[in-house]
């Protein structure tokens, strides 16, 4: 997931080492900083960080990136300022990622302080307290994040500090105040190199490791790696819930066409790639090699490239026979294996989660109960013919199958109310259409709870309606003043269909 790391250099940062006049606070926040890069540069490469800078302000030094040298080369050109405001900072992070990731992604938040709280009005304690009694002018408290997320404080103070304690408790309530997502780490001892480097490795090893896995089929074995890292996943079910977490045996059932899997709900998508073979293997291979009557001598990548890989066969399988594999990631939890591309020319092997239960995916049915069509004595579907059609249809039309509204954005709103006042100005010509969309958008209205759409939408039919010009149609302001009453008359039946206005005008009906 995406990771934001906020570094402090405030003043107080610029504070020596008791043990030590030769490296301050900063020195030493830039030492863990690198550490922790290396170790996500390494067992992370695809993650995505961004760097920020803060003291009574902040500056994004580095925008989302994977170019590691670029954020170590950024962290040594950090200079110091004035004050420390944490909420300021927490606060210009929000539409940064927002913008960035949207507010679905989750995204980890790594805060390196020396544990000062600041003075004054804009100080940690006072806008905690105050969080929840703040004017409607005043600005908001940042947290919890409008997005997914995991704040990880790391304080660089030492046991006989003597504002240490107090601060504890106070970024204590801060990982609180995120729904109590995060951690709060201390080096251990006095503040050094090592027992810094020692702080962000275990930071690191515990919310930065990779996931590691072994994909099976048949005899078959492959070690993958997963990308982003799946995530402890709640499964609600009536008034019980459950935390589900991956397994690292990913064992495939079996193969169906990826038509028929079609666009099931997922969620989550990992990205698995192949990890490298061990030392051991890669010696084995060597010796294969060697024991060949080859006189080119090869390197330890060729190796590499030369050792068969489950995981390389599958996704070209997959890719070449248009299909994806059917694979059980925990117990009665299933998802599907496929080859996706990013671009024309490049492809991955993905991992699909379902939602936990073997009846996830509706036209599958029990994932537990799938199996060969040569298992079965006749045809499971009353059909003689070998490639049964798979899945069977139901017979009424899903509401996949009709055109949906969506209103995401203003344009699309707008859009959906021009269109009614569009045909509004055609009456009696454009009766149905008319009716028709003004019927979709008081539906949509409904299901979305906007009921104040459907008074507006009244009040620009009345508009229209003593807008209309001289030589405008007798029944059109009937049919509006119509339509704009039964806006209001009925807007809470969902099941109730505005119809036009029954008139003499023999007119109309053409």
């Amino acid at each position: 997931m995406p990771t934001v790391v906020l570094l402090d250099v405030s003043l107080s940062m610029c504070r020596t080492v008791s043990s030590s006049e030769e490296y301050q606070r900063h020195n030493l926040a830039l030492h863990g900083l690198n550490t922790l890069l290396d170790y996500v540069a390494t067992h992370q490469r695809l993650e995505f960080t961004s760097l920020v800078q803060f003291s009574s302000l902040w500056e994004v030094l580095v925008p989302f990136t994977r170019d590691y040298d670029k954020l170590k080369a950024a962290l040594t050109s950090t200079d110091s300022f004035d004050k420390t405001f944490i909420e300021t900072v927490l606060s210009g992070i929000t539409p940064i990622v927002i913008e960035e990731w949207g507010a679905n992604i989750p995204c980890q938040i790594v805060l390196v302080t020396d544990g000062t709280l600041g003075v004054g009005q804009g100080s940690l304690p006072v806008s905690v307290e105050t969080r929840g009694t703040r004017a409607a002018t005043d600005p908001p408290f940042p947290l919890p994040f409008p997005f997914p997320s995991q704040l990880h404080v790391v304080l660089l103070a030492e046991a006989t500090d003597s504002y240490l304690q107090n601060s504890l408790s106070t970024y204590r309530k801060l990982i609180e105040c995120n729904n109590g997502a995060g951690s709060l780490s201390l080096p251990e001892g006095e503040l050094s190199l090592s027992s810094v480097q020692k702080c962000f490795t275990m930071l690191a090893e515990t919310h930065f490791s990779s996931f590691h896995s072994v994909l099976r089929c048949g005899h078959l074995t492959s070690n993958v790696n997963m990308f982003p890292p799946p995530q402890p996943h709640v499964a609600s079910k009536d008034l019980n819930s459950k935390v589900c977490m991956l397994s690292t045996d990913i064992e495939i059932c079996g193969f169906i066409d990826l038509a028929d899997a079609a666009s099931p709900a997922i969620i989550s998508r990992h990205l698995v790639l192949p990890l490298p073979p061990t030392k051991l293997a890669s010696k084995e291979a060597k010796k294969e090699v060697e024991s060949g009557d080859t006189d080119e001598e090869e390197t330890d990548v060729d190796v590499i490239a030369k050792t068969p890989s489950f995981c390389v066969l599958l996704h070209g399988s997959l890719k070449v026979e248009s299909m994806t594999a059917i694979c059980q990631v925990g117990e009665d939890w299933y998802g599907m294996l496929y080859s996706w591309a990013d671009t024309k020319k490049k492809s991955n092997l993905m991992l699909s989660v379902f939602e936990p239960g073997v009846g996830s995916v509706p036209w599958l049915g029990r994932l537990d109960r799938l199996g060969p069509l040569s298992d079965f004595a006749e045809a499971p579907y009353g059909n003689d013919d070998a490639r049964t059609p798979f899945p069977v249809k139901p017979a009424e039309a899903g509401s996949y199958a009709r055109s949906c509204v969506v209103w995401i954005k203003q344009s699309g709103l707008q859009t959906d109310i021009q269109k009614v006042l569009r045909h509004a100005r055609k009456l009696p010509e454009k009766m149905s259409h008319f009716y028709k969309e003004l019927n979709r958008v008081r539906k949509a209205a409904l299901a979305f709870g906007f009921l104040e759409l459907l008074e507006g939408l009244s009040v620009m039919l009345e508009r229209e309606c003593t807008m209309l010009p001289g030589t405008a149609h007798p029944a059109a302001p009937l049919q509006l003043t119509h339509a704009a009453g039964a806006l209001r008359s009925a807007r809470h039946d969902y099941h109730y269909s505005i119809t036009p206005l029954r008139t003499n005008f023999a007119s109309e009906d053409s």
